[in-house]
């Protein structure tokens, strides 16, 4: 039997913003955004940042709008998935799997994949089972993301502490620690399905609150950066990202 689910809650629309922005810095820049690895010397690049910047301004401007908000998931799982983390970075493991920051990097894009995956489930007129089975391979999916990110802040402290506020008790270094600790729990909570929902949540805010307190900072500092500006946007995608999987927990968001 066919059913249609048709998400209630916030997160697409802020997941569907954050990916929007993101295609907007690669039209405005003329080149992807840091997280869409392509050679400099990649024929044709800058005009293929272009498109690529405009197909994901119109796929995630179609993810505000119920009626096309399955066929745009779609799209972007699938862009996601297969052109940027299987093709660019493919590439980049086979070259640099000893290094952690390229499971960082394929984490922030994997957990945009995993809850366009999500929202596909929750929007389109597909079986209840089928449904079912997409959303918890979705979460599933992005539930290893927290744990790299959370790795990564162990692994680089030197380079997260300096972007908490100084002026935030008790230190630096105690904040990058704890919001490791926070990334592997809320990771761990969703994958094993123990508070996940309450997990879910609090990641969102975290994430959220980096925005402000350290993306938003570096962005006013040079708002002429095409990185500071990627950072902003790829920090609302995943604020998005995170609350589409808090909704997907949600009974009333079903």
């Amino acid at each position: 039997m066919k059913v249609e689910r048709t998400t209630r809650c916030f997160g697409f629309r802020v997941y569907g913003a954050g990916v929007a922005a993101l295609g907007l810095t690669c039209l405005a820049f003329g080149d992807f955004d840091p997280g869409q690895a392509v050679p400099a010397n990649f024929p044709a690049r800058t005009s293929l940042a272009y498109c690529a910047g405009a197909f994901m301004v119109i796929a995630a401007s179609a993810i505000e709008w119920r009626r096309t908000t399955a066929w745009a998931a779609a799209a972007l799982t699938l862009y996601y998935s297969v052109f940027v983390l299987l093709l660019m970075h493919g590439r980049l493991l086979l070259s640099g799997y000893s290094v952690f920051g390229t499971y960082e990097d394929i984490a922030m894009q994997l957990a945009i994949a995993a809850s366009a995956l999500i929202l596909y489930a929750s929007s389109a007129q597909i079986d209840g089972a089928i449904a079912v089975r997409l959303t918890r391979i979705g979460r599933m999916a992005f539930g290893v993301c927290p744990l790299i990110w959370g790795g990564a802040h162990f692994m680089y402290m030197n380079m997260t502490a300096p972007l908490v506020p100084k002026w935030l008790p008790p230190g630096q270094v105690f904040w990058g620690y704890f919001t490791g600790v926070c990334f592997i729990a809320a990771g761990l909570a969703i994958l094993v399905g123990i508070r996940a929902r309450l997990a879910a949540i609090l990641l969102t805010l975290m994430v959220a609150s980096f925005g402000v307190l350290a993306n938003g900072r570096m962005l006013v500092a040079d708002p002429s950066s095409h990185f500071n500006w990627t950072e902003s946007a790829l920090n609302l995608a995943l604020t998005g990202a995170v609350w589409v999987v808090a909704d997907s927990l949600t009974q009333s968001c079903q």
